[in-house]
């Protein structure tokens, strides 16, 4: 028998749950994209862009999924035969070097694996053996939304600053905008990327770029630039249609306008606050599923470098694909794939899933995710450790009760 009936919840790392206020704001007619109130309302999603990154400085919206911003941020950084050093701790930090590569920038990769953070040494080691400095700049993943490792931004900053080396930093926040903490000038970044569909509760569509003054001047001369990608006119329109480089995708921004209002509301601590307590939730449940069984595990061993909007485990082949299967179709809960773990033709691909909490969730969703995943681990007979759902209450109570310190 299914019990699926009802409303689902989709916890996969994006499209993210669509707040009903998001949805609300965007069902209406077309408006006047020539004057009067889509313009005022534009007017003032910059602000508020810009302190849901903490900066001050610039910031660029294309109409593009999060490969889209890549290549925004490629084009704007780079010119042919440039050289970037990528720091990758999963699929996600791979593919923005393979977008680099495929626009003519020579990508240099660290890759750190698929559950180990960035091994600073490593990176000290590639920065010194640039004399020359000929790298252009350092890109890469906050929280990578395959493998869940949160990188230690404000660290690589240092290293870059203790070594003396100009290279401008370049950060992927797909997964953990509006999550995780991040302080895009506090940290020293130059460069953001960022999409619509995770922390920022919007339906896909939405690239963002924001950028510093110093990259600014830094890639003037950028010979990748072309006139769509150009962040010049989008960050400092004279005309409305320059911040799109045409017609604006009108009903996209104003989901984005509900959305950053409801941030702003909570509060951005508050937000990081909730979803810190949401992923402490769900690692405590995977942590007593697994007492005494290997099987089942994070991926990422230190609690310090895991993200606070996706949490990548291992169930063991091939059970997460026999569980997602079960809390999709008979819970009404559906999981994210192991991406990027194993191939989908090896075996070994069905021994992983990601469970996502960004954006838009609580904690009876959080809470009703798990106890639908024990109810399948029950229903399938996979072996499990007991007490996962009284752990994750636990942190839940202790986070949210009046004595809980601020974040």
């Amino acid at each position: 028998m299914s019990l699926a009936n009802g409303r689902a919840y989709l916890a996969i790392p994006g499209p993210s749950v669509m707040p009903d206020r998001v949805l609300a704001a965007m069902h209406r007619a077309a408006p006047n994209i020539y004057e009067g109130d889509l313009h005022r309302m534009v007017e003032g999603l910059w602000p508020d862009l810009k302190a849901v990154a903490c900066t001050r400085q610039n910031v660029a919206i294309y109409i593009a999924n999060g490969h889209g911003a890549w290549e925004a941020a490629n084009a704007n950084l780079f010119s042919r035969g440039d050289r970037a050093l990528v720091l990758a701790c999963g699929r996600f930090g791979i593919g923005w070097a393979e977008s680099a590569r495929a626009m003519g920038v020579s990508a240099e990769v660290l890759d750190f694996g698929k559950s180990s953070p960035v091994d600073l040494s490593r990176v000290e080691a590639a920065l010194k053996a640039d004399r020359a400095h000929e790298l252009k700049a350092v890109l890469l993943t906050h929280v990578d939304t395959s493998s869940s490792i949160r990188t230690d931004v404000a660290a690589v900053r240092q290293l870059l600053d203790t070594l003396g080396h100009p290279a401008l930093l370049a950060v992927d926040c797909i997964a953990s905008l509006g999550c995780d903490e991040y302080r895009m000038d506090d940290w020293g970044v130059d460069l953001t990327v960022a999409a619509s569909q995770k922390g920022l509760m919007t339906p896909p569509g939405l690239g963002f770029v924001w950028f510093s003054d110093r990259a600014k001047e830094r890639c003037r001369d950028s010979d990748l630039r072309t006139p769509y990608w150009d962040w010049t006119p989008r960050a400092g329109a004279r005309e409305f249609y320059q911040n799109f480089n045409g017609t604006a995708p009108t009903h996209h921004l104003f989901g984005l306008r509900e959305a950053l209002s409801m941030i702003a509301e909570e509060g951005l601590e508050q937000v990081w606050a909730r979803h810190d307590a949401l992923a402490r939730a769900v690692w405590a449940a995977f942590d007593a599923w697994g007492a005494g069984n290997s099987e089942i595990g994070l991926n990422v061993a230190d609690p310090a470098f895991r993200g606070r909007s996706v949490t990548a485990a291992r169930l063991g082949a091939p059970h997460a694909s026999r569980l997602r299967e079960w809390t999709e179709h008979r819970g009404g809960v559906t999981l994210g794939i192991g991406l990027g773990m194993a191939l989908p033709s090896e075996p070994a691909y069905h021994g992983f899933l990601r469970v996502a909490h960004m954006g838009h969730v609580n904690a009876h969703m959080t809470l009703g995710a798990l106890a639908v995943m024990e109810a399948g681990m029950v229903a399938l007979g996979i072996p499990h450790g007991p007490g996962a759902l009284a752990a994750a209450a636990g942190v839940i109570g202790k986070a949210a009760s009046p004595l809980a310190s601020a974040y």
